[in-house]
């Protein structure tokens, strides 16, 4: 493995600095690769404290031996080998020092003094109300040694799958939560003195200052092993002064590019066939809009996925990067340094790419460089701040103003949201009262006709039920997508054919087209079992 190899050529480095060390010491090197694991242990010879302290390990010895061997390093200090001389020359035995590396001794040393590692408890997530485990996750934490709090931090919040680490300050202690499946949940609440050692950690690693008055930005990241596999774990922190101290949010992106696929989004099959259909042409522009945290960068990157092919040339402009893909260049703009995207934008143009995706359009000088780029012979994809479809078309009509050259360029608009998905092994199925049957008929009076309809006279509806696998009866989320493919009848709206535009017209005129909302979706996801109607209605 290549983690292996790293880990062979750091000792074989190591080895042969040890060997010009002996040549210029005048001391005969020993490698002790070959028997670091098998060599008898000579015991009660040198006490453990003074192995750790003088960096000396006995090699060869005993009651019958007349030569006495011991590993020396060259931190070990000239006065101790000359003290074990004459102890041992004094009782007619002689002694011989081999150089050894810090590795070797290191190793032997693990033998001789094996590190006790103290395995902790898993973190478990309270249920409401339940503060005998945060109680308990709480003491479990503050037990962790202060060298390993940070990693086991990180390490638990990958296991439990969480998106989000919140480290809160407050007057008596420090709080800790994690955002799962979209949810934040509290973890537990920290001494006070564990503070100081998890935000020295987190600035070190990340970059940041621990004395800073102003609100940071930084980046690591961790290696992780998962089920017997490795991965990269990508963390965004952002830091931020309150008055006991700087609070930090730490964005977890658990990066596998395997997991950059169209196929793992389960959309619908409409939905796919529109997408499929729209990047299959070589210019225009797609819109992905949503609040933070909705899967808008998992969907781009997908579809960027998708199009990476060795005949087309693909760049990115994102504030930060957040996952590195081989086959496409990607260019960070730090907009807090007076960068723009339209600045980049401008340049990248200049490299004859094929596709560009812009990680979000922030003002209107940005917005119009990305649709000139798309109305000349570029596929731009970007994402946009709004809460739905027709919200970001008239947001946008509002910031590049009515333009007719621009009418044919903006050609997919999706808005998308995360929910939580049903844990299928315990789910439990149904019935409704009729306020709910009421309801899901009303939100679905108006579905239109080349959508099946599901017979919404006798329907069921399904439940979360925990269990210890899923303490909250969900497991993962889904994607919930509207997509407006905008044709001739949006494209007025651009143009100036109509001289009403709003939100409300621009969605009529959508859902005429044959568009289906982000709740007629949700509540159809509901109606298949694989969420439920509280999730819609929290998340849309």
């Amino acid at each position: 493995m290549e983690e292996d190899k790293v880990q062979q050529e750091k000792r074989e480095l190591d080895e042969q600095t040890t060997t010009q060390r002996a040549a210029i010491l005048g001391i005969q090197y020993f490698d002790t690769r070959d028997i670091e694991k098998t060599i008898p242990l000579v015991k009660d010879v040198i006490d453990i404290l003074t192995m750790h302290k003088d960096r000396v390990v006995p090699l060869i010895g005993g009651n019958e031996s007349q030569t006495w061997q011991f590993g020396i390093t060259t931190q070990t200090p000239q006065s101790y080998i000359s003290e074990l001389t004459k102890q041992y020359n004094d009782i007619g035995k002689s002694v011989q020092f081999l150089l050894i590396s810090n590795s070797g001794y290191k190793a032997l040393m693990d033998r001789y003094d094996p590190v006790i590692k103290v395995v902790h408890d898993d973190i478990k997530i309270a249920k409401e109300g339940d503060s005998n485990t945060i109680a308990e996750v709480s003491k479990t934490l503050n037990s962790v040694g202060s060298d390993e709090i940070f990693d086991y931090l990180i390490t638990q919040a990958d296991h439990l799958n969480a998106s989000d680490i919140h480290i809160e300050n407050q007057r008596t202690d420090m709080r800790i939560r994690m955002r799962i499946d979209g949810v934040l949940h509290p973890v537990a609440d920290l001494d006070n003195d564990r503070y100081r050692v998890i935000l020295s950690t987190l600035a070190s690693r990340a970059n940041l200052s621990t004395a800073s008055t102003e609100p940071q930005s930084g980046h690591m990241q961790k290696e992780l092993i998962k089920d017997g596999v490795t991965h990269l774990l990508n963390i965004r922190v952002e830091t931020v002064p309150t008055i006991y101290g700087q609070d930090a949010v730490l964005r977890l992106f658990n990066f596998d590019e395997s997991m950059l696929n169209l196929d793992r989004l389960h959309m619908g099959k409409t939905e796919r066939q529109q997408i499929d259909e729209i990047i299959s042409h070589p210019r225009g522009m797609v819109l992905m809009v949503g609040p933070t945290g909705s899967g808008k960068s998992t969907t781009l990157y997908s579809i960027i996925n998708a199009l990476n092919t060795s005949t087309r040339k693909i760049i990115t402009l994102e504030d930060p990067v957040e996952y590195g893909i081989s086959g496409i260049t990607q260019i960070p703009i730090n907009t807090e340094a007076g960068h723009s995207f339209a600045d980049g934008l401008r340049a990248v143009l200049r490299l004859d790419p094929d596709v560009v995706m812009v990680g979000e359009i922030r003002d209107a000088d940005t917005a119009k460089t990305a649709i000139q780029a798309s109305i000349t012979g570029h596929l731009v994809l970007s994402s946009f701040h709004a809460n739905s479809t027709s919200a970001a078309f008239s947001r946008m009509i509002d910031m590049i103003g009515v333009n007719p050259i621009f009418s044919s360029s903006i050609r997919l608009v999706i808005a998308q949201r995360l929910v939580r998905r049903l844990d299928d092994t315990t789910k439990e199925e149904y019935e409704p009262d009729e306020a709910t049957k009421k309801w899901v008929i009303d939100a679905l009076k108006d579905l239109p006709s080349h959508i099946e309809k599901p017979d919404l006279t006798n329907f069921k509806l399904w439940k979360p039920v925990v269990s210890e696998a899923s303490p909250f009866g969900f497991s993962g989320r889904i994607v919930i997508m509207e997509q407006m493919v905008v044709g001739e009848s949006i494209q007025r709206f651009l143009r100036g054919d109509e001289a009403d535009v709003h939100t409300e017209i621009i969605e009529t005129t959508a859902r005429n087209a044959g568009m289906v909302t982000l709740l007629e979706n949700g509540v159809l996801a509901a109606l298949r079992g694989e969420t439920t109607l509280d999730e819609i209605n929290r998340e849309i």
